[in-house]
């Protein structure tokens, strides 16, 4: 039986833009390699997948190396889709269980909202060769559970920055954020996303990213709510606001394809 999948464009309101993820909403779990078939098949940064589960669903997210923890875009996606393909009425809340806990998503007119745990990132020791691989000179280094997170002296330095890939894989974290101040009317900061361990050397927008770079720039700043622009070759928005031990991110969403994958869960693709 055909399986359908959707491909969406996450924090940004114009295709071809933003981070692009699939999405498969399920009838029943299916088998764990057919789910990273199904990631390494696709190729994007994360696939996620979806089935019914206490009221809401159950999401895991696959790069098309690795599963993961925690994924902002890919997120925004599945609560776009439920919406989208009639999985959830227009107004209902989506009501995630996964690798993070319970996370919630609420439609606030063309936005979708995402109830996140805050990930504050702590002072640490930059680990051998990553600023090197980075090639760049940073003013703080931190990190969280998840990645490392960097600010460097401009948004020139950031947009500039061409990473050792292959030197960065060896770095033990999910990814490296690095970040800047911006000048941009209507922002409040930049970032990119490196994550070649986890299967993806620039991520182009990273939601999650997004818990450590709130409190870190809510502190600096002084505010609780900002709007934030990651700075990869696609673009994306991402708006951020803090609520305790909570992050609140804001994002578009398009649809860009749907289609059906010939293969179902359990059937031998061997």
């Amino acid at each position: 039986m055909a399986v359908r999948i959707v491909q969406v464009d996450a924090f940004t309101d114009r295709p071809f833009a933003g981070n692009p993820a699939a999405v498969c909403v399920l009838g029943r779990a299916a088998p764990e390699r057919w789910m990273r078939d199904v990631a390494r098949e696709m190729n994007l940064s994360e696939t996620a997948f979806l089935v019914p589960e206490n009221g809401g669903f159950r999401l895991r997210w696959f790069t098309p190396a690795v599963e993961v923890d925690l994924c902002g875009h890919a997120t925004v996606a599945s609560a776009h889709v439920l919406w989208e393909d009639g999985h959830l009425p227009a107004g209902a809340q989506a009501r995630f269980h996964s690798r993070s806990g319970l996370l919630l998503a609420d439609r606030r007119g063309d936005w979708i909202e995402l109830d996140f745990p805050a990930k504050p990132a702590l002072a640490a020791d930059a680990p051998p060769g990553l600023l090197e691989a980075l090639g760049v000179r940073t003013r703080t280094v931190m990190r969280n559970q998840f990645d490392y997170l960097l600010e460097v002296d401009s948004e020139e330095t950031l947009r500039g920055m061409a990473p050792d890939f292959t030197a960065l894989r060896k770095v033990e974290a999910r990814g490296i954020i690095v970040t800047a101040t911006t000048s941009m009317a209507g922002f409040d900061f930049v970032s990119r996303f490196f994550a070649p361990a986890a299967g993806v050397d620039e991520d182009p927008v990273t939601g999650s990213a997004h818990c450590a770079l709130g409190p870190y720039w809510g502190e600096r700043l002084g505010k609780t709510a900002m709007t934030a622009f990651q700075a990869s070759a696609r673009g994306g928005v991402v708006r951020v606001r803090l609520e305790g031990d909570r992050a609140i991110l804001g994002g578009q969403a398009v649809t860009i394809m749907t289609g059906e994958l010939a293969f179902s869960p359990g059937e031998d693709c061997a």
